[in-house]
């Protein structure tokens, strides 16, 4: 096993969290069995207990451990999966077909005025009305992502009037539109949570998230959600297959 090394300037229980952290990054630490106990790391760290406690609860606070009670600390496992191919699904969509039990809970569902980026996503012009709407969707009552979503009126006319907790977003705008979803444009980035979207979460506003954004088209071309997507650190898996193009340069 590697040797633990102090590094003088860096806090003690900080090196634990850093420690510990790479052992679970490099998959020398799995999510089938506890970590090593306290006691453990005491030993094989050279360390007080307050301090390897200190370095594991920021951990927990990560959303990287998970503490159980008379079992041990076990490394956190994402509660979905989030498969990404050529098969355009919604989050909800994509849960259901894996057989995952969800709630969506609306947090915000208002009528705005467009201006800048908002009108040219959606296709609009500046000044007119569109739908701003914020979801919640928890899984065993843990929150797995916060999606906020901004949508074309003039393009799904009546979906101000929906319920959304009990229907998708995608299966209203195919209602209200009478067309097909078409294309979706994905862009993805890394960044902490901040104070709001931590409140919703139930994470540390520190704590890191993947931030999806994405532009979705009707399939006559008619742009109707410019939405982003915030997916809280070891709650949410997203995979994705693809198959190399025959006859490009090099092969």
């Amino acid at each position: 096993m590697e040797k633990f090394v102090r590094q003088g300037a860096v806090p003690l229980h900080v090196q634990v969290a850093d420690y510990v952290r790479e052992k679970i990054y490099s998959r020398e630490w799995g999510q089938d069995v506890p970590i090593p106990s306290e006691h453990e790391l005491m030993d094989m760290l050279g360390l007080s207990r307050g301090t390897v406690q200190k370095g594991i609860r920021a951990l927990v606070d990560e959303g990287l451990l998970t503490q159980q009670r008379g079992r041990g600390t076990f490394v956190t496992q994402p509660v979905m999966a989030r498969p990404s191919g050529n098969r355009l699904l919604s989050f909800g969509e994509s849960m259901s077909v894996q057989g995952i039990h969800f709630r969506t809970i609306v947090c915000e569902m208002r009528i705005e005025k467009a201006e800048g980026l908002c009108a040219t996503s959606l296709g609009i012009k500046p000044g007119e009305s569109y739908l701003y709407l914020a979801r919640i969707r928890t899984v065993e009552d843990v929150p797995v992502m916060f999606i906020e979503s901004h949508l074309n009126l003039k393009a799904a006319p009546g979906l101000d009037q929906v319920d959304f907790e009990h229907e998708s977003l995608f299966a209203a705008v195919e209602r209200c539109s009478g067309h097909a979803i078409g294309h979706s444009e994905q862009r993805y980035c890394a960044c902490v949570a901040g104070s709001e979207r931590a409140r919703w979460l139930k994470c540390d506003d520190k704590a890191p998230v993947l931030n999806l954004e994405q532009f979705v088209t009707l399939d006559n071309g008619v742009p109707f959600e410019w939405g982003t997507v915030w997916l809280p650190a070891n709650r949410c898996v997203i995979s994705t297959t693809t198959e190399r193009a025959r006859g490009v340069i090099g092969e």
